[in-house]
């Protein structure tokens, strides 16, 4: 059976949204999922299922949870082999400081108005100094950040109306450690 990854997007964040992972597991394990685990507080699941169409996956699981847990995150699901394929097109292979290195995982394909919005985004960045720089691949934005995320003015620039990582998307984010994690409880 094929192993997927599911990332939920705003949980356990400033203390809304509150997901017990015991509770998270249950939910998912309700929907026929298999070898379910999570990896720390903020909404990562690895499990198996028999389903391949992780559109149709992230949708029930967005479902289940909402009338289960009563919060309504946003769900991206990978398969394992397209997260493999994530972590092996990573264009940063040099930068050791895994909170420098951030993937935006989204729901959908990064369309060419997305595109540019993100170049827009970096250019408005470097013009006020920032060393940030974003690479997409896919449905996945790599974005690296050598000062910071916290101090990230390419992050702060893509958060806004629009941007991929703007509030109302479904794009969640994961730093390069959770990343490499998830990929070896996938092939665990």
């Amino acid at each position: 059976m094929p192993t997927h990854v599911a990332l939920l997007r705003g949980i356990n964040v400033g203390g809304r949204n509150r997901v017990a992972m015991a509770e998270l597991r249950s939910v998912v394990t309700s929907l026929a999922h298999t070898d379910v685990a999570t990896y720390i507080q903020s909404g990562n699941v690895v499990f198996t299922s028999p389903e391949s169409d992780t559109t149709a996956i992230a949708a029930a699981l967005e479902r289940a949870i909402a009338e289960s847990l009563s919060a309504r995150p946003r769900v991206v699901v990978l398969s394992c082999d397209e997260l493999s394929q994530v972590v092996a097109a990573n264009p940063y292979p040099d930068e050791t400081n895994h909170k420098c290195l951030h993937v935006v995982f989204t729901s959908e394909q990064i369309e060419p108005d997305q595109l540019a919005t993100i170049a827009a985004a970096a250019q408005r960045a470097a013009d006020k100094g920032s060393r940030d720089e974003a690479t997409v691949f896919g449905r996945t934005l790599f974005l690296h950040t050598p000062d910071g995320l916290g101090r990230s003015e390419l992050a702060a620039q893509l958060a806004r109306a629009g941007g991929p990582l703007a509030a109302t998307g479904s794009a969640t984010v994961r730093n390069w450690a959770t990343v490499t994690k998830l990929l070896a409880m996938c092939r665990a």
